[in-house]
């Protein structure tokens, strides 16, 4: 594993990483503040988490997932039940070859603590702390609940938990890729890279994502995830670039007009 001081992705990684949102919870579908509360999967989020898992089971299917060939070397999980079920069910659909994918859980992956505000409906919220909450939706870096973490503080377990998951994967990758063009356009074919699924939460994939990206913090709202949102991060001689974010046309069977308009409000809650 690297020390602290050296660069967060190694200069030789050739590969991907994967993020996929977890599926609705009942906290979700009541429109309450989860955090590193434990609600479990709604029956919807258990469909959506399915979903998921087909698509990634099938990568090549038109359009084609920009992921390497192949299962990934691992599959990296917030330890919570929603984000273990929704790992589970991934690796479950994905053919593994001779040997089942291992399953990671991951601390560091936990989503952003909420304190206070855990398991209260977003009304409550703002009713008890309306300066707080607007200061945490327009500057978290200065804002926060009460008895929960800091964006600051969730960026340093986050950078600890992605030196370990990019070490592994550097470690997979067998020799040297050829070069492969920085355009898209000029043989975009897909490689046998190493590439590794993380399965999280929306707050915390938008700091690993930042870091990834050598982005600020104080971009944090930049990037949304839906539920079971598919992102790739693609690396080449430990350059990132964001190949797909946010891909989720495999929850096409579950949407209609009334379910987006319903995911759109929650996602301008600032609730996590």
């Amino acid at each position: 594993m690297s020390a602290p001081g050296e660069p967060l992705i190694p200069v030789t990684l050739h590969g991907a990483v994967v993020l996929l949102r977890h599926g609705e919870s009942t906290w979700i579908a009541e429109g309450r503040f989860q955090g590193q509360a434990d609600p479990p999967l709604s029956p919807a989020g258990r469909r959506q988490a399915e979903l998921a898992a087909a698509r990634l089971a099938d990568p090549q299917r038109p359009p084609a997932l920009p992921i390497p060939l192949g299962p990934p070397g691992e599959i990296v999980h917030s330890p919570l039940g929603r984000t273990t079920e929704t790992a589970a069910l991934v690796a479950a659909a994905i053919p593994g070859g001779d040997a089942p994918i291992p399953l990671r859980p991951e601390a560091g992956l936990l989503e952003i603590g909420q304190g206070e505000w855990e398991g209260l409906p977003g009304a409550e919220i703002e009713r008890r702390w309306p300066d707080l909450i607007a200061g945490w939706r327009r500057d978290p870096l200065t804002s926060w609940a009460p008895g929960g973490e800091s964006v600051i503080e969730v960026d340093g377990r986050v950078r600890i938990a992605l030196r370990g998951i990019l070490a592994r994967m550097t470690d997979r990758l067998e020799t040297a890729p050829a070069f492969r063009s920085h355009v898209l356009g000029y043989g975009d074919a897909a490689s046998t890279d190493p590439w590794t699924l993380l399965v999280a939460h929306d707050g915390v994939f938008k700091i690993v994502l930042l870091a990834l990206l050598d982005l600020p913090l104080a971009r944090f709202w930049s990037f949304p995830f839906a539920l079971c949102g598919i992102t790739v991060i693609e690396f080449r001689a430990g350059r990132p670039r964001l190949r797909a974010h946010n891909l989720t046309d495999h929850l096409g069977p579950l949407e209609d007009a009334a379910q987006l308009a319903e995911a759109a409000d929650r996602a301008g809650s600032g609730a996590l």
